[in-house]
Parts: structure tokens; sequence; C-alpha cells
């Protein structure tokens, strides 16, 4: 442990594997963001502080148990000559449940019913149900973030810090986020569409079809920036009409 501290490999593997945790955290972030968003203020704010230590606490006991995800690896179920391993089989599952949330989430935002003011009703949720789905997405998540980081590093301790950093972060971002999206409606089918891609990229990767991170994360980010300039030109134009 003592050795790895002065180890300047150690060290790039440990910031190579925090980005890279972070990047992946995205996707936890914004399902949480969407999931919490209907909740009430405060529980709102207990959603993601249980979303985020779920994911923190599946992430830790996978790592704890990393011969057992090994295994996960081996083929357990045969289909039309394709080998199905129970992390394959995970990945598909947990892809069909976003792409089917983030679906009902657009078509509750395309007929969404007004209210007396004209503006969309809001959709008040239970929080059990809230938790409860947080729950299945973090698994799936943290399954595909740690057999991810057991690839790039060999040290149990590098995951672990790694991990802890990225939590750590996730903490601070989920709640800006989240906010961020309440507030400009257009940024939530945004992140609705990103979710979608990320469940076809999960299914994918279930049936031994990978689609490189990279082009995902590279359309999400060119989405994201084209978003914010909208945003921005909104509130430029906003300010400049006569009062």
């Amino acid at each position: 442990m003592i050795d790895l501290i002065g180890d300047p490999n150690a060290w790039a593997a440990l910031l190579t594997l925090t980005a890279l945790e972070i990047v992946l955290g995205i996707d936890n972030i914004v399902f949480i963001a969407i999931l919490t968003g209907p909740l009430a203020p405060r529980k709102a704010r207990q959603a993601r502080a249980v979303g985020l230590s779920l994911a923190f606490l599946f992430r830790v006991l996978l790592l704890a148990s990393l011969s057992w995800i090994m295994e996960m690896t081996t083929p357990a179920l045969r289909i039309a000559g394709l080998s199905l391993s129970w992390r394959d089989i995970i990945l598909i599952a947990g892809g069909l449940f976003l792409i089917a949330k983030a679906t009902r989430e657009i078509h509750g935002e395309v007929d969404a019913d007004s209210g007396a003011d004209g503006k969309p009703a809001v959709r008040r949720r239970a929080m059990l149900a809230v938790v409860l789905q947080l729950t299945v997405i973090d698994l799936v998540f943290s399954l595909d973030s740690i057999i991810t980081a057991v690839g790039l590093a060999d040290e149990l301790a590098i995951m672990i810090a790694a991990v802890i950093i990225a939590m750590l972060v996730m903490f601070v971002a989920a709640r800006p986020v989240g906010s961020f999206i309440e507030r400009h409606p257009t940024t939530k089918m945004l992140a609705l569409a990103f979710l979608l891609m990320i469940g076809v990229a999960l299914m994918a990767d279930g049936f031994h079809f990978h689609i490189p991170r990279g082009y995902i994360y590279s359309a999400m980010a060119f989405a994201a920036l084209v978003e914010f300039l909208n945003v921005l030109a909104r509130h430029r134009r906003r300010r400049s009409e006569p009062r």
C-alpha cells in the first residue's frame, strides 16, 4: 500500500480510472436528476442522497468481491448460438429498463397535462418507488463501472480510491445538475434522449456488440453544447425584451 504512494504508474492509473469513473457516473447523475425531479424539494434531496449512497455501496461491495465479479463474465446461458454471462443478462435487463423508463418519461413530457396557468402539471411520485428504481439502475451502472475498473487497474486500493473520488464528485454535482434540468425543460428532453442512448449501449454490450463509449459521450457532449447555447440565447433574448 505504501509503495503505491511513490509509484508514478499508480498515480497515473488512479487519475485515468478516476476520470473514467466520473464520466461513467454522468449516466447515474442524469438518471437520478430525472427520477427525483417530480418529488417535493425535501424528498428530492433525500432521494438523491439515498441514490448516491446506494451507488457508492454497490461499487464498494462489488470491488470487495472481485473473484465473484470475474465469475460473472463466464458463459451461463446459450441462446441461438450466443453465449451470455450473468453480466450480459444484467446489462440487457438494465438497458431494457432504461429504455422503457426514458420512453415513458418522454411520453409524459410530450403529453403532459397543463395546469391552470398553462404550464405542464408536475406529477408527484412516491419516494419508495423512486428509491426502488434507483436501486435497480445503480446496480447495473455499478456493475458496468467496476468491470471497467478491473480491466484498467490491478491494485484494489487504486480502484477503491478512484470510486471514492468519483462518488464525491457525483455528490457535489447531483443537486446543481438536477436543478438545471428542472429549470430548463428542453434539457430534460435531451437528458432523456441520453438515457435512451445509454440503454441501447448497455443492451448492445450484453449481446456482445460493443459500441465505443467515446462515440456516445462525444455525441452527448456536442448535443449538450448546442443546448447550452440555446439556453444562453433564450436567456439573452428575454433580457433584451422591453418590459
